[in-house]
């Protein structure tokens, strides 16, 4: 049985520049539910206390859309989740997350930086939560160094740990190596899980060989609509895993109607892997650096490309957002010395 994990008003918040309203929470919320996705996830892209001038300002506070949320799934099974990123979010985001009605926390770090989740992961456990590791940017830590740090979160009492290809940068190889460590080295009542974006085109391909190897809880976006080239689509998620025999209990044909008849009419650009999207993945940048390269582009007047490539080359991980301004500075000071 595979656990999916919907993440359209979370990491979908990256494709509308944050700009979600109450009325696009109710709906998409409605839709997912009423087709029997078991988990939502709903806050800031970047996660909780994220709404800020370094991330990008939420249109509508994310506990308004978690409450939000939560009522229009009233009656259903489905659980409402938000994210965590320790320095970003604080223990009293996740307490008033808790009040608003989450119950499940996906506390994410860097993949080398699991040290930084335990006190979130206890927390969430006193809270009567249920506690999720999320080990980040996956593709800069071999199976072996991402087993050591996802044990970490499992010894706080994490009952998940993800391999999270934030960058979209794995490939199936890669995911099966990584997922089967996991899978071998962490106590078996602590489940494994996937999110995979599409940056090489890979995203449900790679969430099938994650499966594949034993993880049982796999992300996705309806429509893709994610960070980036976008997530894994839920719906295609759903529609491969019935094809395969494996049980999600998601109501396939509901998820293609949430994705043709709710989520595309408030997507704000089209998402597929674009020039951008795939230098992502190729050059193994974090998928939500995509909205502030192309805005640094556009200011210094250099190419997005170059600002990616360069952030790549430098190993960026996820809150160095600051850097891309740097580098945009760099390369406009560059252009103009060489002309």
């Amino acid at each position: 049985m595979i656990t999916l994990v919907d993440s359209t008003l979370r990491d979908g918040s990256h494709a509308k520049r944050h700009r979600y309203t109450v009325e696009d929470a109710r709906a998409i919320a409605g839709a997912l539910s009423a087709a029997r996705v078991p988990v939502l996830e709903v806050s800031h892209g970047d996660g909780l206390g994220g709404s800020s001038f370094t991330y990008g300002f939420s249109l509508t506070d994310e506990l308004e859309l978690a409450r939000t949320a939560l009522a229009a799934m009233a009656g259903t099974s489905t659980q409402l989740a938000v994210l965590l990123l320790p320095g970003i979010g604080t223990k009293e985001d996740l307490m008033r997350a808790r009040e608003a009605g989450a119950s499940v926390v996906r506390v994410a770090t860097h993949c080398t930086e699991a040290d930084i989740s335990p006190s979130h992961l206890g927390l969430a456990r006193e809270l009567g939560m249920k506690p999720i590791g999320f080990l980040m940017m996956a593709h800069m830590n071999g199976p072996e160094g991402l087993l050591e740090q996802a044990r970490i979160m499992a010894d706080a009492g994490a009952e998940v740990v993800y391999t999270t290809d934030s960058a979209g940068a794995l490939v199936p190889d890669q995911v099966r190596a990584r997922t089967a460590a996991l899978r071998e080295g962490l106590p078996a009542d602590v489940e494994v899980g996937f999110h995979g974006h599409e940056n090489l085109g890979l995203g449900v391909g790679n969430s099938l060989a994650a499966a594949a190897e034993g993880a049982t809880w796999i992300d996705g976006c309806t429509r893709g609509m994610g960070a980036g080239a976008g997530n894994a689509a839920t719906e295609l998620l759903a529609a491969a895993f019935e094809r395969t025999g494996v049980a999600t209990g998601v109501d396939v044909l509901a998820m293609m109607d949430a994705s043709e008849d709710v989520v595309a009419r408030v997507m704000e650009r089209d998402l597929g892997v674009a020039r951008s999207a795939l230098i992502l993945g190729y050059a193994g940048v974090y998928s939500s650096f995509l909205l502030h390269a192309e805005r640094a582009a556009e200011r210094f007047g250099v190419s997005e490309k170059d600002i990616l490539l360069r952030v790549g080359a430098r190993q960026a991980v996820g809150g160095q957002e600051d850097l891309i301004i740097d580098i945009a500075a760099e390369l406009a000071a560059e252009a103009d010395a060489a002309a």
